[in-house]
């Protein structure tokens, strides 16, 4: 999560007058990133709350597959990214092409204002699935630390309504305020704050799973039913979303010809957090893994303290998650023009999703698999096949049409799977 993700939006810091299709989004001159900076930006743009159900997935699909699913996300979308880095490249260096900044633009470039749709309609469904899953876990994590059912009272309610829904309702009107801000200038405080909490909080998080592992020691699989795959694949996709991103931080790197390794060496170091943050999380609690870790702490004063700083963190990145599906919807229906209203209706619908869906780790592998599968893997290499079409050789032409038939695959499968897992938790 981090304020740079906003920039996977097509329609990236547009201004009045009113865009035309096929107007590309170029902002204001930047400094250029040096390595370091490439670095952490790419690192903050793609770790987010996925990491939070990746021991639960472990559980489900035991360890070792889990992290052999881990690694091969982690290639296959450093691979996409890179195509889709390549594609834009050859497009800007033929014909005088106009500067390519965003994902959405290259599908414009490519497939006319069919691709750009297209990938717009992705992005908003992947940034808001990622804010429903964001007030579920604030929701259920709320409702675990305040009003855990007890002896005396197995369902409790707060006015009529259920914790969880209390408290998704009570985010409400606080989250209508903060969506209503309309530069992300003044939400970059914000976002900071929230990956510095988030990283303070995963390895507090991490150290205490070796505690717990090293009193308890449960008993673990190695691999799980061969048929939830596609939902493991789901969350690992999920977690490893960014794909939207990588354009705009490639064009202000400033040795572009060395974006593709520290790219490669950031994919390494989170699948290799990820992986760690998995795996701990399921040795500590074995079959008793929650499908959000942070359940599984006591009301220890360190464990409040950690579920309640990553609340404060989803609660601060949620509308900079947001601001992409702002700037594509006000685009496209109120001619790139500022709406309140618009937004408000938006934050409600997210809500609604969010009180629908009962859990959190069911609903990232759906929006991984159904979603991220798409804009990750199926987009960047039938985007590259277009346009290499006539230059590339059977190796590659392979390598890209596998790719997009695992994609397609993963997509309709996954998405298969985690909706069983969803309606099996409602019966």
């Amino acid at each position: 999560m981090g304020f740079d993700k906003e920039a996977s939006s097509s329609s990236q810091r547009l201004r009045p007058p009113a865009p035309s299709e096929n107007t590309p989004l170029i902002g204001d001159p930047k400094p250029l990133s040096s390595q370091g900076k490439t670095f952490a930006n790419v690192f903050i743009a793609i770790v987010g709350a996925g990491v939070l159900g990746l021991p639960y997935s472990f559980k489900r699909t035991g360890w070792l597959m889990s992290l052999l699913t881990l690694l091969l996300v982690a290639f296959l979308t450093h691979h996409c990214m890179m195509l889709l880095v390549y594609t834009r490249r050859k497009l800007e260096s033929s014909n005088g092409c106009t500067k390519i900044p965003s994902f959405g633009d290259l599908g414009f470039a490519v497939c006319g204002t069919v691709g750009r749709l297209v990938v717009d309609v992705l992005i908003i469904l992947a940034q808001a699935g990622f804010c429903v899953g964001y007030l579920i876990f604030i929701g259920n994590t709320m409702a675990h630390l305040l009003n855990a059912p007890a002896a005396t009272d197995l369902t409790p309610e707060i006015l009529g309504l259920a914790p969880k829904s209390f408290y998704i309702w009570g985010c409400f009107p606080f989250q209508l305020g903060l969506n209503s801000i309309a530069t992300l200038t003044h939400l970059a405080p914000l976002s900071i704050f929230a990956d510095v909490i988030d990283l303070g909080a995963m390895g507090v998080v991490m150290v205490e799973d070796v505690m717990v592992m090293a009193a308890k020691r449960p008993e673990v699989k190695a691999f799980g039913d061969l048929s939830l795959f596609f939902y493991g694949l789901g969350v690992a996709v999920y977690s490893f979303e960014g794909v939207g991103m990588v354009l705009p931080l490639e064009t202000e790197t400033k040795d572009k010809d060395k974006f593709g390794r520290i790219l490669g060496w950031t994919m390494t170091f989170i699948s290799l957090m990820y992986g760690s943050f998995g795996a701990l999380g399921y040795f500590a609690f074995g079959e008793e893994t929650k499908d959000m870790i942070t359940a599984n702490y006591g009301a220890g004063v360190i464990s409040t303290l950690v579920k309640l700083g990553l609340v404060v963190n989803l609660f601060f990145t949620l509308p900079i998650m947001m601001h992409p599906v702002y700037e594509i919807v006000e685009r496209r229906f109120w001619s790139g023009r500022y709406c309140l209203w618009l937004r408000w209706v938006l934050v409600l619908a997210v809500s609604l999703v969010a009180l629908l869906v009962p859990n959190f780790a069911d609903f990232m592998s759906l929006v991984g698999s159904g979603v991220c599968c798409a804009l990750g893997f199926v987009l960047p290499t039938l985007f590259h096949l277009m346009v290499f079409k006539g230059e590339m050789g059977w190796r590659q032409w392979s390598s890209d049409v596998s790719i997009l038939v695992l994609g397609l695959v993963l997509a309709l499968s996954g998405t298969w799977s985690a909706l069983q897992e969803i309606f099996s938790v409602k019966v």
